[in-house]
């Protein structure tokens, strides 16, 4: 199997889009733009994220026992741009604040789940993220969505 195929077919499943976050043994926040992100069970409550094996982030978060998910809303596009960007600082000029967890957690969000590590799976050419949820809030913003190699808003409700 083609990566390239692989990754076009897997574009074309909607996916909302959010920002992991952490902060690493100096204190210094890391994030990047994810939408590999899925709920893995509600009780004990876990969630993954995947992080390849190439990331800069890749020692902040390997090294970190917590992480954030942040789940962006509608409004949240440039950020969404701005943690997926060759950024040298992602989080200058950025609203954000300490989780319960410690991890950077931002504003206006659809969602925001605050996660102790659980496990560190080695998966292919990724590292698949286990976290134990140990913090959840969300409001009644509508989501930023990702869809064919491009942002999306909802639609009408379906019937």
């Amino acid at each position: 199997m083609d990566g390239l195929r692989l990754r076009k077919a897997m574009g074309q499943y909607g996916t909302g889009i959010a920002i992991a976050t952490t902060l690493d043994s100096e204190g210094v926040p890391h994030g990047l733009t994810i939408n590999s992100f899925n709920s893995v069970s509600l009780d004990p409550p876990l969630v993954l994220w995947s992080l390849s094996h190439m990331s800069g982030n890749m020692e902040a978060f390997s090294t970190s026992d917590h992480f954030a998910v942040n789940i962006l809303s509608q409004q949240q596009k440039d950020m969404s741009v701005r943690f997926a960007s060759p950024v040298k600082d992602r989080f200058a000029d950025v609203d954000w604040s300490k989780g319960s967890t410690g991890a950077p957690v931002f504003p206006d969000l659809v969602a925001c789940l605050e996660c102790k590590v659980e496990k560190m799976v080695d998966g292919g050419d990724h590292v698949i993220f286990i976290g134990r949820v140990v913090e959840a809030t969300h409001s009644e913003l509508p989501p930023l969505l990702y869809h064919g190699g491009d942002y999306h808003s909802l639609g009408p409700a379906l019937a």
